[in-house]
């Protein structure tokens, strides 16, 4: 029986013949995703769900989706998809990761223009039959500064048609390497530095704990006097009302927003503001684009169903069906160790040394590889998944290198991975037991044995007495649970390390104890996705 495909948003019919013509029975139902009922009562009956923004892929659906295979999403977002209800449920979440990157750019350099000049509002002027002339004083973007926050794929895009245009560049990106900074033809800079040069400001970086509100009020009141700001990344990056009241103090004389902390956004303190453009989300709105991204998951869901085939997979790795099996707790390993490097890595990261010793070195590594890398770069970039892992390292100038070696110590096989950057290295070790839970084994070079979960709480100190005391009446003052305590040091009196397993997410609050103690030299909550 052929593969069955519903199409339950608006997609190209180009995109729907491919299915077609690849031999999938498809139904093209594009109104079914805004009603959730309807959708549920019919989701049993296939292989694959192709949807954009309107269908919400939940955990309650995904329970009556006894057929489903794949999810693929024309686009980048997901956060219309339970990944993690779909990875335990066996279903595969693609997206299409680069199909509208050059339409979102274009986007931000037209809101750019468009506050500048004050388009909108001349216009509407204009018909309303007025001549208000001496009204619509603009500004030229020659010459003037543009500061870019975020120069990943798209942010990179902007800088490109900004340099054509003859501004300066200046660019904000915590993993933005001198050398990639030099081919856009960009000065970096730290988020001060920016906020105090720019005469215009674009963002282009996902919504994070670390990017939410970025530009808070705090921040805004760091900027150029006349600053103008645009915004068609994500919503939640900006504090609006904060930018309400610098736009109508003056000291932003304007801003573009494409997205809002609410969508649909039906009222925003930024309305009605005369200095202000907003679009409705319109950043992948084109043509071109739509059809990118539609043939694109059309394509990619076809190969997975008909000859399992995996491309821009979130939850995924490229690996045939033969070595998934065995691969499997591999894969989970690398994706930790990564995740490791990345959570403790606040710098410019300008390589990722990969060594696997004994077994593991004949397995699939271009997979364990981009299990890495994805586990490195999500922990600031959560849109990164194990097939874009390697182009947006290439992009940021990371290097990779990868050493294989025969068995060498006591462990059967085992992965080390190390950071570098211009400051120092950094590097964790891990294996997989018997029992197919990965471990860590190494952390700086003092060995260990501690099981990796979700919620974890990672110290350094010098080894003196007291530690353990002191972290766990910590943990117990604040009523967190300890599942798994483990300690390693390089000598008596030397460095040492712990790092705890806990029942639930710390308080930031317990960090802050911590380390007003002066006991300890670091102290990091890491989370890891364990399901």
């Amino acid at each position: 029986m052929a593969p069955k495909v519903l199409v339950s948003d608006e997609l190209s019919e180009t995109a729907v013949q491919i299915f077609r013509d690849r031999g999938i029975d498809v139904d093209y139902m594009p109104k079914l995703g805004k009603d959730k009922d309807a959708l549920a009562a019919v989701i049993e009956q296939y292989d694959g769900l192709a949807i954009r923004s309107a269908t919400k892929v939940t955990e309650k659906l995904l329970a009556g989706a006894t057929r489903l295979k794949v999810v693929g999403r024309a686009g980048i977002g997901v956060d219309n998809v339970d990944i993690p209800a779909a990875s335990k449920k066996g279903v595969i979440v693609m997206n299409t990761p680069f199909g509208n990157s050059i339409t979102t750019a274009e986007h931000a350099i037209a809101m750019m223009f468009a506050v500048a000049r004050q388009l909108p509002e001349a216009n509407a002027s204009t018909q309303a039959g007025k001549w208000e002339k001496s009204r619509f004083m603009g500004v030229e973007l020659f010459n003037k500064t543009l500061g870019v926050i975020g120069a990943g794929n798209i942010g990179g895009i902007v800088c490109d048609r900004a340099v054509g245009l003859h501004m300066k560049v200046v660019a904000y990106d915590p993993f933005l390497s001198e050398e990639r900074a030099k081919q856009l033809g960009v000065t970096k800079v730290d988020l001060d530095e920016l906020l105090a040069r720019a005469d215009f400001i674009t963002l282009h970086v996902p919504l994070t704990d670390k990017t939410r509100n970025i530009l808070s009020a705090e921040n805004l009141a760091k900027t150029k006097k006349g600053v103008r700001i645009i915004n068609c990344a994500r919503g939640g990056l900006i504090d609006e009302s904060a930018l309400a009241e610098a736009l109508k103090s003056g000291h932003v004389a304007g801003a573009a927003l494409d997205v809002f902390e609410t969508e649909p956004a039906t009222e925003s303190p930024l309305f009605n503001l005369p200095n202000v453009v907003c679009t409705p989300h319109l950043g992948a709105s084109t043509t071109e684009a739509q059809e990118n991204v539609a043939l694109q998951v059309a394509e990619q869901m076809s190969d997975y169903l008909l000859t399992g085939a995996v491309q821009n997979a979130l939850n995924m790795p490229n690996v045939t069906a033969e070595e998934a099996a065995v691969m499997g707790p591999w894969i989970k390993l690398a994706g930790h160790l990564g995740a490791f490097i990345g959570q403790m890595t606040d710098e410019p990261i300008k390589a990722i040394n990969i060594l696997y010793d004994g077994t593991v070195a004949g397995m699939n590594l271009a997979a364990l590889n981009q299990a890495v890398i994805a586990g490195v770069l999500k922990a600031h970039n959560p849109d990164v998944n194990l097939v874009s892992a390697p182009v947006v390292a290439k992009d940021k100038g990371i290097q990779i290198s990868t050493t294989r070696q025969e068995k060498t110590g006591v462990f059967d096989a085992y992965i080390k991975v190390t950071m570098v950057t211009d400051k120092r290295e950094r590097s964790v070790a891990g294996t997989c037991f018997s029992d197919g839970k990965p471990r860590f084994i190494q952390i700086k070079g003092i060995n260990i044995d501690a099981e990796i979960g979700a919620h974890m709480l990672y110290t350094t100190n010098e080894d003196v007495p007291g530690i353990i005391g002191l972290l766990g009446m910590t943990m117990g003052k604040n009523n967190v649970n300890i599942a798994n305590f483990t300690l390693g040091r390089s000598g008596v009196g030397q460095d040492a390390i712990a790092i705890l397993y806990l029942d639930q997410q710390i308080d930031p609050k317990v960090i802050e104890t911590l380390e007003g103690t002066g006991m300890f030299s670091q102290v990091k909550a890491l989370q890891f996705e364990v399901a």
